[in-house]
């Protein structure tokens, strides 16, 4: 079992991306995603994600809203559970993240990039609501969406 951060940082109407292309043997290999990453021992969701965010953008969060969980289930993999935020930067530019390629894509052009198929199904009440979000996401050793389950 995993336990993760997830956010989606806005900036007027922008979301940052990140296409991760650097990492050997990453189940997120080629997609784009938000940034964040996996909790250390004895770190809060919120804790976790102010650490992630400055590490891989190399900016503070200017602020940030807790928006629900994702239960991403991989193959035969122990389930990870993805705290999922929304927030924005103190400033926008960016260093080199040693994960991918970082990138303000405009919220029209969200849908075109290469994104997990459950991502497109909370990206939208994520980007247009403010509801919470509780959904989990089963997928085959081929990377297929093969069941989704929304709380």
């Amino acid at each position: 079992m995993g336990l993760a951060t997830l956010a989606y940082l806005k900036d007027g109407d922008s979301y940052l991306m990140l296409h991760r292309t650097k990492k050997k043997h990453d189940v997120n290999h080629n997609k784009w995603i938000g940034v964040g990453g996996k909790l250390e021992y004895g770190e809060s969701p919120a804790e976790c994600l102010k650490r992630e965010v400055l590490e891989e953008t190399g900016q503070h969060l200017s602020s940030y809203q807790y928006r629900g969980i994702i239960t991403f289930i991989f193959a035969d993999h122990d389930p990870d559970y993805l705290f999922l935020y929304t927030g924005t930067l103190e400033e926008t530019d960016l260093r080199d993240c040693n994960e991918g390629v970082l990138k303000w894509v405009p919220q029209d052009e969200l849908f075109d990039l290469e994104l997990w198929d459950g991502d497109r199904l909370f990206l939208d009440p994520l980007i247009h609501t403010e509801k919470m979000i509780d959904l989990k996401l089963v997928y085959d050793e081929n990377s297929h969406l093969v069941a989704k389950e929304s709380y």
